[in-house]
């Protein structure tokens, strides 16, 4: 499965959430779409992006068949739709499972039914269980996956792999749930060994010419 960047998830995850909260509005002209990327509500992690950000990633979707373009009632303003159940071939539910998991992070199967209740009613918790063990055991491969339950919580909470596997720490429960690619994560553990040994060969010098 080809993973997709975090603003590539992003953009779709506010293309799926605008389809049903402003459907007035929808499809989403890239100003309209920037703004729903950058809200400082509903999202995790805030992003701080601009226009031409938004277009070089719709450009990147639109090869990828993940949206369509359009030019509205108005004929005037390129507008943008998200084509997600069709590529991924899933349900409408289990897109705005992952539509929540992307916009907001992770979160246990009750948040997850409380923050979907204006895009898709679940009945209850074990509903949306059923749901994400759906995306968890997929043929093509997994969508979701439920996380160690931390110290203390009542449930475990569900992340996307949408971005490839999640970095996932247990000592910061707050921190350390950014969806990256293995090779990704690979890469910044040896950033970070580098950097570690620079820092101690610098110590080392000035040591020496102190």
């Amino acid at each position: 499965m080809n993973f997709l960047s975090a603003v590539e998830a992003r953009v779709l995850g506010v293309l799926i959430e605008k389809a049903k909260l402003t459907p007035d509005a929808y499809p989403l002209t890239v100003n309209s779409l920037t703004a729903g990327c950058n809200q400082k509500t509903s999202r995790e992690p805030v992003m701080t992006l601009d226009d031409a950000e938004v277009q070089a990633t719709l450009e990147e979707l639109r090869g990828r068949t993940l949206i369509m373009e359009s030019y509205g009632a108005s004929g005037r303003v390129l507008r943008y739709a998200h084509n997600f159940a069709k590529v991924y071939g899933l349900p409408g539910a289990s897109v705005d499972l992952l539509a929540v998991l992307i916009l907001r992070g992770p979160q246990t199967a009750s948040e997850l039914r409380a923050h979907c209740e204006r895009l898709y009613h679940f009945a209850d918790a074990s509903a949306v269980e059923a749901y994400l063990e759906e995306l968890a055991g997929r043929e093509a491969g997994a969508l979701a996956l439920k996380l160690p339950r931390q110290s203390g919580a009542r449930e475990p909470r569900w992340v996307h792999l949408l971005c490839g596997e999640p970095a996932y720490s247990p000592e910061m429960p707050g921190m350390g749930f950014v969806n990256v690619p293995i090779a990704a994560s690979a890469l910044e553990e040896r950033v970070t060994r580098l950097e570690q040994e620079v820092a101690q060969l610098r110590a080392t010098l000035a040591e020496w010419a102190a």
